[in-house]
């Protein structure tokens, strides 16, 4: 192998050792995506441009009429430069919601 290939493969193994602590510490994060989604799931993995990996994802659809519907995405990938916030859910107040009788308008894309 040559050097820098070699240099870049031990920078890689270095990042995913740091990564791994804090994927292992995450539980369900909530995404707000610029384009006004808001998706939920289990973070399991991340790069440097914050691209996500999500597992047991689901998109929550806010509307002004109805309950927010739930979305089953499954394991679901968001690139990094359409996240907008990221944020850890508290699972326990989370569960306590009821979902079906929360009314909102959804969220508008974000302008720059």
């Amino acid at each position: 192998m040559q050097p820098a290939v070699l240099k870049l493969e031990l920078i890689n193994r270095q990042k995913l050792r740091l990564q791994a602590p804090l994927v292992d510490r995450m539980g369900t994060v909530a995404i707000v995506t610029s384009d006004g989604r808001m998706i939920v799931g289990t973070l399991k993995g991340f790069d440097q441009t914050i691209n996500l990996i999500l597992d047991e994802s689901h998109e929550r659809v806010f509307s002004s009429s109805q309950g927010v519907e739930q979305v089953v995405l499954g394991l679901y990938i968001v690139r990094g430069d359409n996240v907008a916030v990221i944020g850890e859910i508290d699972e326990e107040t989370d569960s306590t919601l009821d979902l079906g009788n929360i009314r909102a308008e959804p969220l508008n894309s974000v302008v720059h």
